[in-house]
């Protein structure tokens, strides 16, 4: 009996095992082709007006790129708004899901709110903050000006621009760090709090003792997901400023942008997109390893 049952168990997961090796043959190849493409491309000089392997270049991409100042400039921004955005947006979505934790009235309606700003498209959040930011007829600055707060221009200085894409993606962004967060802290064992509760441990001792050590997990999760996200953000800056003033915000997804269809040079582009993908998978370890020590 018990051979028959674990036959009939084999079996069972050869079966699974075919019906889902189509999926992920057709997920490997849609996800390794192109890798594998850009990375061959990476090491010729393969532009629009020449397209082809005729040209074999080696490491020159990777090193004219390193040596371009416009390449560095692009990483320091985007260094500068990931290492701004994501505490930001962690302090702020662990504040605001630690309340709603909590048994409050109209959870359902705050949930409602969150889950808009989150599903909407970056393209419609950047036009609509365009709109709203006009400095001539834009509504924030009309209620500004009623408040008596003098008149601002929030695209034309370098770090106003900076500081409003920053305010935006906040804004945009908030949301799903809330959501993770959330989610965790509702899976948390209640015997725990009751213990800390029976042993006199106050609010402020519950959270750094308990609640937070609890939810390092999903705090470490949240962290990797939303760094990973805000180095891909391009929609932002394509739609409010296009890098400007000057190259300010030109973030290095935006700087592949250029590179590609405004250079013309598919090769350059390439051997960026995989420098920025060491620097991308540099942090997430260092960031996974750092947490894991402390673990």
């Amino acid at each position: 009996m018990c051979e028959e049952m674990g036959t009939l168990t084999k079996k069972r997961k050869r079966v699974g095992q075919l019906l889902i090796s189509p999926t992920i043959v057709i997920l490997l190849l849609i996800i390794l082709v192109p890798l594998l493409f850009s990375l061959i491309v990476s090491f010729f000089q393969y532009t629009f007006f020449e397209p082809g392997f005729h040209s074999f270049v080696f490491f020159d991409n990777f090193i004219s790129e390193l040596n371009n100042k416009y390449f560095w400039n692009s990483l320091k921004v985007t260094l500068k708004f990931v290492f701004i955005v994501v505490p930001l947006e962690f302090i702020i979505g662990f504040s605001i899901s630690y309340l709603l934790s909590r048994d409050i009235k109209f959870k359902g309606v705050y949930y409602t709110i969150l889950t808009i700003t989150m599903v909407m498209s970056p393209v419609a959040v950047g036009l609509i903050w365009r709109m709203l930011l006009h400095p001539d007829l834009g509504v924030v600055n009309y209620v500004l000006n009623l408040l008596g707060i003098p008149f601002i221009n929030w695209f034309a200085s370098p770090t106003m621009a900076l500081w409003t894409i920053v305010l935006i993606d906040m804004w945009h962004q908030v949301s799903f760090m809330i959501l993770i967060l959330l989610s965790g802290l509702t899976s948390l064992p209640q015997d725990v709090y009751e213990a800390a509760r029976i042993d006199g441990a106050g609010g402020l001792q519950t959270l750094f003792y308990v609640t937070i050590p609890l939810l390092k997990p999903v705090i470490t999760i949240a962290v990797l997901i939303r760094t990973i996200l805000a180095f891909k953000t391009y929609d932002l800056v394509y739609v409010l400023t296009r890098g400007g003033p000057g190259d300010s915000t030109e973030i290095i997804s935006y700087y592949i942008y250029k590179v590609t269809f405004m250079g013309m040079d598919l090769s350059k582009a390439s051997a960026i997109s995989y420098l920025l993908l060491g620097v991308v998978i540099f942090l997430v370890v260092f960031l996974y390893m750092a947490n894991t020590r402390r673990t």
